[in-house]
């Protein structure tokens, strides 16, 4: 019976396949030093690129013609990215809210590992990521990823770890890698997230001046170029930064990259009031405004484009719009103001689809007709939005905002100028959906997480959010540490406590306001609307989060990142005694339980860990059954037959057992028989889907 790895994907072997697949002779063998011994060589696959490069003439750079962005280190980067670990993520119920019921989740721990971890839990699932990393300004904290150093080195070089001895090190500007540190953090991040972004997904990132240019680079090559979105200046510190040398700072970007630009979906900000009121015009189809047919601006000539420029006739008694000539009706064509022919921004045959959008209307000052479009307020996508702009300097972004409403949650000022709610609200709104998932792998106080569950309130929506965040001790002189808080973790979780307690308060409020469902409600709603289009859309509002945001997900399952549940039970033989022997007859960790166990699985096995699960005893064993029959599992000893026949009668996707809960390896082969006989028609798939630990 096959066992579970409990390892990360390599992905280098993965990226190996893919050549292999496509160029199998491009394949050799070398010599693996890691697994050879001077008795007996070990040999692994490899890529002959001298070989592939014949294959892919003469499309292959030779040679340092080719422009690219590269430092100290880059190539170590790569790897680390795509080395495996063997490491877990431990439940812990107990400092989780909501734990049964929940999709959020908040996982401890180094980011890096984390990021391998959810590779294939969560490959092409994650709709929107935001990170706020460090800027390198020389006095923050960036992460170290060689995870081959002893610990000697280890504590050589570090500024500052945790109790768990995670990495982190202060780069001050006397270092002579300087920059070169900081690409290879964000850079090895950058490339597993990218995997966990869907087709349409997006990622947005806040830094300063310090690395915008290098990340720009960065993104550029892990994304593409073609996928550029915007660079936005976030001005979140209007009175500017008067500690600066020269000019005083007032901004910082935010730089925003889809993951396929053809399929992503960049959102519109909702209108004000003001934008509202210029529909002002109603038909069957709603509110409306009217548009000029003409194009402006850029490419507005006949000569740009030659088949847009046509004439529309108009009934000068009725005004009816026609694309056919009719005797006695009036001639309108695309005219600039300085007389030159101009072009309609619709084509004939638009027009001709459209016509009933259509409208003419005499201007008074020249005299004569033109043409313009009913513009309607709420299409079929919902209703009409503006285009985000390059500059945001939106009051309630500033630092200030954000800062206050952390001292307001916690009733302190535990965080150095976290980011403010409606900031990432913002971002939510122009590169997230109504659902998905929202990933924050620098999450710090957990503000992105706090945006995803006010925004769900605010417009109905069902969004779930993934934070990461490493347990970095606070200071012990700190006013987060006399309050209890001893890492930048537990301020985060106790944020997200604060804020959907508040948030849910606040929806039960909503749930007081009777819907528009009598004719009373009906009357009240019309003598509402008599104090103009402002108070109807409140009042819409308030109906609308009313009717959608009755089921807010507040809560959150907290993940810890450990190393893995097996033993180290890889030895030579000659290493082996009967102390030793007796030891190993269970290879997981004495110290792991059921639920430490099941995660482990999730993790090897790629399924979400925000799904649904239960437990129960069948003949004396726990039985575990993940989101309905996806994984059901059992890790007790001397598993009886008719527990594996329980579970193999509810066909579950894949099953895992304990290794030590049979007996024999008989025992082993039987379960794959009864398998077989109640699932016949996925018997070829049995080896596959059931395993042990």
């Amino acid at each position: 019976m096959e066992k579970l790895k409990f390892e990360s994907p390599d992905l280098t072997a993965q990226n190996i396949d893919r050549i292999a697949a496509l160029f199998p002779n491009c394949i050799t063998e070398m010599l693996d030093e890691e697994h050879s011994t001077p008795e007996k060589k070990a040999y692994k696959r490899a890529v002959n690129f001298e070989l592939l490069k014949q294959m892919l003439l003469p499309d292959v750079v030779d040679g340092d013609e080719a422009y690219e962005f590269t430092w100290v280190g880059k190539k170590a980067a790569i790897v680390e990215a795509n080395k495996p670990i063997r490491k877990t993520l431990r439940p812990c119920v107990a400092e989780s809210k909501d734990w049964d019921t929940t999709e959020n989740l908040y996982i401890e721990g180094d980011n890096l590992e984390v990021l391998k971890l959810l590779q294939e839990s969560y490959l092409g699932k994650v709709k929107m990521i935001y990170i706020d990393p460090p800027y390198n300004t020389g006095n923050d904290f960036i992460y170290a990823d060689d995870f081959m150093r002893s610990q000697e080195e280890e504590n050589a070089q570090m500024g500052m770890y945790d109790e768990d001895e995670n990495r982190l090190f202060k780069n001050t500007d006397t270092n002579g890698r300087f920059h070169s540190d900081w690409c290879s953090m964000i850079y090895s991040r950058l490339m597993l997230a990218r995997n966990l972004l869907t087709d349409d997904g997006a990622i947005a990132i806040s830094i300063d001046d310090n690395e915008i240019d290098n990340l720009g680079e960065i993104c550029d090559e892990v994304f593409g170029s073609q996928n550029f979105v915007s660079k936005i200046i976030v001005q979140n510190n209007p009175r500017g930064r008067q500690s600066d040398s020269f000019v005083a700072t007032v901004h910082e970007y935010l730089l925003c990259y889809a993951k396929d630009s053809t399929k992503c979906l960049v959102n519109g900000t909702p209108l004000t009031e003001d934008q509202k009121a210029e529909y002002c015009y109603s038909d069957g189809n709603g509110a409306y405004r009217l548009l000029g047919l003409r194009q402006r601006g850029v490419a507005s000539l006949r000569e740009d484009r030659p088949d847009m420029f046509f004439p529309i006739y108009v009934d000068p008694t009725t005004q009816e719009v026609s694309l056919d000539f009719h005797d006695g009706w009036l001639t309108v064509v695309p005219k600039k103001s300085d007389g030159r022919d101009g072009r309609w921004m619709w084509g004939k045959q638009k027009c001709i689809a459209d016509k009933s959008r259509l409208v003419a209307r005499m201007i008074e000052r020249r005299s004569e007709y033109d043409i313009f479009v009913k513009d309607y307020l709420v299409r079929e996508n919902g209703q009409r939005t503006r285009k985000y702009k390059t500059v945001w300097d939106d009051k309630c972004i500033n630092n200030q905002v954000g800062t206050q409403e952390v001292k307001k949650l916690l009733d302190g000022e535990y965080m150095s100028f976290p980011k403010s709610c409606a900031y990432i609200q913002m971002i939510c709104q122009m590169l997230s959906s109504s659902s998905g998932i929202v990933l924050d792998f620098f999450s710090g106080s957990a503000t992105t997480a706090h945006a995803v569950m006010q925004l769900n309130a605010e417009d109905g929506g069902h969004r779930k959010f993934i934070m990461v965040q490493l347990p970095e001790k606070c200071d012990e002189t700190s006013e987060a540490y006399k309050a209890g808080y001893k890492n930048i973790c537990e301020i985060g979780k106790e944020r997200i406590r604060r804020a959907g307690e508040k948030i849910q308060e606040k929806n039960s409020e909503l749930k007081d306001i009777p819907l528009l469902d009598t004719k009373e409600d009906i009357q009240l709603f019309m003598d509402i609307a008599q104090h103009g289009p402002k108070a109807v859309e409140r009042t819409k509002s308030a109906f609308k989060r009313v009717d959608e945001s009755k089921d807010i997900d507040t809560g959150f399952r907290v993940l810890k990142l450990d190393d893995t549940n097996m033993k180290d039970v890889y030895y030579a033989p000659d290493d082996y005694d009967q102390g030793m022997l007796a030891g190993l007859e269970s290879n997981i960790k004495d110290d792991r339980t059921d639920l430490d166990l099941l995660f482990g699985c999730l993790i090897d096995w790629g399924l979400p860990l925000s799904l649904p699960y239960k437990s129960e005893k069948i003949d004396g064993c726990t039985v575990h059954t993940y989101n309905d029959g996806d994984l059901i599992a059992c890790f007790d000893a001397n598993i009886p037959e008719s527990v594996v026949k329980e579970i193999a009668k509810r066909r579950p996707l894949r099953a895992v057992f304990r290794d030590s809960g049979f007996a024999s390896s008989p025992e082993k082969i039987n379960v794959f028989e009864i398998f077989k006989l109640y699932m016949p028609e996925d018997a070829n798939d049995i080896t596959k889907r059931v395993r042990v630990i």
